[in-house]
């Protein structure tokens, strides 16, 4: 099973899902997932479609917003912000490697809470993704609107 990784309570980030995680992960309580990696990034991965049809299959919210990196754009944070609002948690993010669904939470916590872009940070890094090298666009995507 992908082994999630927590960056709060109610959120974790992981790698690409495959089969078998989503009844691993409905049994574990997660009832939520949200998938950052577009389609046709990596030959053979499970498409969103298919993981659409197993998160409902196993009694999961299914979320699609993929991301690459140089088309992340307020939308998109928005979109994730909507999805982590209307969706029951706990919620698991997932891409190939975890680091666009952590640093997506990233930036929508420091949107929408009092911590600090640096506790964020280091959240982050606990939770084993260095986002330091984000830190510029962490900061220019927190401000917008």
């Amino acid at each position: 099973m992908v082994e999630p990784r927590a960056l709060s309570e109610t959120f974790a980030a992981s790698t690409q899902l495959s089969e078998s995680d989503f009844a691993a992960l409905a049994a574990a309580g997660y009832k939520t997932i949200i998938n950052n990696r577009p389609d046709g990034e990596e030959p053979g991965q499970l498409t969103a479609a298919a993981a659409r049809q197993l998160a409902q299959d196993h009694g999961l919210n299914y979320i699609y917003i993929p991301v690459k990196m140089p088309e992340l754009t307020p939308e998109v944070v928005a979109q994730f912000q909507a999805a982590l609002a209307e969706n029951p948690g706990p919620i698991l993010a997932h891409c190939r490697s975890g680091t666009r669904s952590s640093l997506l939470w990233t930036i929508a916590m420091a949107k929408q809470t009092d911590a600090s872009i640096d506790e964020l940070i280091q959240g982050a890094a606990q939770a084993g993704y260095d986002l330091t090298r984000f830190r510029p666009l962490i900061e220019q995507l927190a401000k917008a609107d």
